[in-house]
């Protein structure tokens, strides 16, 4: 599925939305992030310990663009951290109450 992703987003594929940084062309979607988590996090090698060297992600250009376009994102660097109680300190928000617990270390 990666090389249809690729091959998508790098404008090889039919349709009106080919070839654009994102899924559905020039515009950040619902279908981009909704796709991301999984694809993203995939090419990204957070889903599993050397996902990124055994599925060879550097091959597919495209969808490594798509997937870093996304990941430097204000709002998914902060969503990624809500309720996230493993990992680096810093990459953790075990609560959110207020916009202000981003600013504070592990948050409340």
């Amino acid at each position: 599925q990666l090389d249809v992703l690729n091959r998508h987003l790098g404008g090889m594929s039919s349709g009106a939305a080919a070839g654009g940084p994102y899924l559905c062309g020039e515009q950040l979607t619902i279908a981009d992030l909704a796709c991301w988590p999984w694809y993203g996090a995939l090419v990204l090698g957070r889903l599993y310990d050397g996902s990124d060297e055994f599925l060879h992600v550097d091959a597919y250009v495209h969808v490594l663009a798509w997937a870093k376009r996304i990941d430097a994102r204000e709002g998914v660097m902060r969503g990624r951290k809500v309720n996230r109680t493993w990992g680096k300190p810093e990459e953790q928000l075990k609560e959110r109450h207020s916009s202000l617990d981003f600013k504070s270390p592990g948050g409340v």
